[in-house]
């Protein structure tokens, strides 16, 4: 692989911000400077002050982007957004040159796996023999206990707590302050509420919310 040159975020808003300041300080102890955000908007969140990421283009142009020796990470928060990407890259994109950030005082633990593109935000907590599946979000606060594996593109949110040996597929949102108790398997494609507790498995494509926790959809 040729040695990349510098750190691209694909995406502008708030999520990006929060990405980026972790990133900027992990690039200062790797040399891999941000060098620019891709967005639709004109002027993203991210390309203005305090700590501005220059604008390079639209969200379409980053296999144009990064095929320029660039690293890259997903810093947006609409999962089915960022499932579209994803699925319009090659390999060598999507996982080749993707890059994982994770927040200095994040915990994660040395046998758990951690794979490409992820974000593990600030406090968050990845405990022993986890699985954190490729560009999924561990957001702050979060804590991902022993033996949980957790999908590709799945976003963990802020507060939320998946108990151990418990199982969140791909492209599932853990609300905020949501709890996932010990050995409850959780499919693609679920959302589950913000403070929702849930007890037992939950199909492909569901929504949940609430205590205990109860399908609406």
């Amino acid at each position: 692989m040729h040695e990349r040159s510098g750190l691209l975020f694909v995406g502008g808003g708030g999520h990006a911000v929060v990405v980026a300041e972790a990133a900027q300080i992990l690039c200062s102890q790797t040399g891999l400077a941000p060098v620019g955000c891709l967005d639709d908007a004109d002027e993203p969140q991210l390309s203005t002050p305090p700590g501005a990421v220059p604008r390079l283009g639209p969200i379409s142009s980053l296999a144009e982007h990064a095929g320029a020796h660039l690293s890259w990470i997903m810093a947006l928060g609409d999962l089915a957004l960022r499932r579209r990407i994803l699925d319009a890259l090659p390999d060598t994109l999507s996982l080749g040159s993707a890059w994982t950030v994770t927040h200095p005082t994040a915990s994660v633990a040395r046998s758990a796996q951690v794979g490409r593109g992820v974000f593990v935000g600030p406090m968050a907590v990845v405990h022993a023999r986890a699985r954190v599946g490729n560009h999924a979000i561990v957001n702050s606060g979060a804590i991902i206990e022993h033996g949980v594996q957790v999908g590709a593109n799945a976003h963990i949110a802020p507060g939320s707590v998946i108990g151990g040996d418990a199982g969140v597929g791909a492209d599932t949102l853990i609300g905020m302050g949501a709890m996932v108790l010990p050995r409850v398997k959780i499919g693609t494609g679920c959302v589950i509420g913000a403070g929702a507790v849930v007890r037992a498995d939950v199909a492909d494509g569901a929504t949940v919310v609430g205590v205990p926790g109860r399908a609406i959809g």
